[in-house]
């Protein structure tokens, strides 16, 4: 498989492309109520393109609501989640030159699942609501944030930051935020069952509302991260060597650093805590593609969208 995908990387991607679309369609036909993959299709090409045309009995009303307002926007929301965790994942296995890295590794995890049980401490006393996100996602959100731009400033020794410096900052930090938040958990049991279930990560609040305000920043951090194609290559060769090659080492790891994070901290704002993703799907993508980050990045996103599709089939 990986010598027919490196010498025919176009057929590769349409049959990647092709496992999308079936995922897509066959995902919005299951559920409670089962839907014809047929009248799916002649849904989403009406409500989506405007194609007045019919490719089977019309659907009804409630079979309308089902696909476009519960089913579609999970489904997207699953794919943008998987593509911005396997991309965040590449990353930061070619920042910190660990193939053990995944987005969680420097305190992410951590940081959202606080932010979400203070949240959900909180959310008991008094309702939050903005543009459809409850005071949860936002707080895991910037509590993810928050842990990232402290892992930077205690890892960074003067005008440098090195790599065991930051993953031992970041393996701390997850141990105080963590007691931390066990902490909260003790004097709050009543949440208890709330925070293992978000923590176990979840679709069953996506929307369109969430969608209009994460998807801008997934797909600008998928866009950006052409950008660093070159640099995350450089570095694979070490930090000297890179430095050679005219690459701003420390400048361009603050960029990477930040733009995993982001990637990572709209995900888990969104989904919770998924594991797996970011983690085993660039090696997928390395055994497919290879080591060049110019198709590792788009390869790693998008079988991320795939493998996010198949696990909400699952469910």
């Amino acid at each position: 498989m990986r010598s027919w995908a490196r010498r025919n990387p176009g057929a590769l991607w349409a049959l990647l492309a092709t496992f999308l679309a079936m995922g897509m369609l066959i995902g919005a036909s299951l559920g409670a109520v089962p839907i014809a993959p047929e009248r799916v299709l002649a849904v989403l090409l009406e409500r989506l393109f405007g194609w007045t045309g019919s490719v089977s009995p019309l659907a009804s009303p409630s079979e309308v609501a089902i696909v476009m307002d519960v089913r579609l926007p999970r489904l997207v929301t699953a794919a943008l989640v998987g593509a911005a965790l396997a991309l965040a994942g590449v990353i930061f296995q070619g920042l910190l030159r660990n193939p053990l890295a995944d987005p969680y590794v420097i305190g992410t995890a951590a940081g959202a699942a606080l932010g979400a049980s203070i949240a959900l401490i909180l959310s008991a006393s008094f309702a939050f609501v903005l543009q459809g996100f409850t005071l949860v996602p936002l707080a895991a959100f910037w509590g993810a944030w928050g842990a990232v731009l402290i892992v930077y400033r205690v890892a960074r020794v003067g005008p440098r930051v090195p790599i065991v410096t930051l993953l031992l900052a970041g393996f701390a930090l997850s141990s105080i935020l963590t007691a931390t938040m066990a902490f909260l958990w003790l004097l709050n049991d009543v949440t208890l069952r709330r925070v293992i279930f978000w923590t176990m990560g979840g679709l069953s609040t996506a929307g369109w509302a969430q969608l209009a305000l994460v998807a801008p920043l997934v797909v600008a951090g998928l866009l950006a991260s052409r950008l660093f194609t070159a640099d995350l290559n450089a570095l694979l060769l070490g930090e000297e060597a890179a430095a050679h090659l005219g690459v701003e080492v420390e400048r361009r790891k603050f960029l990477l650093l930040a733009l995993g994070s982001l990637l990572t901290a709209a995900a888990v704002s969104i989904s919770g805590l998924i594991g797996f993703v970011g983690l085993v799907i660039p090696h997928v993508a390395r055994l497919l593609v290879g080591p060049d980050h110019r198709t590792l990045l788009p390869a790693s996103a998008l079988i991320g969208l795939i493998d996010s599709l198949s696990s909400r089939l699952a469910t």
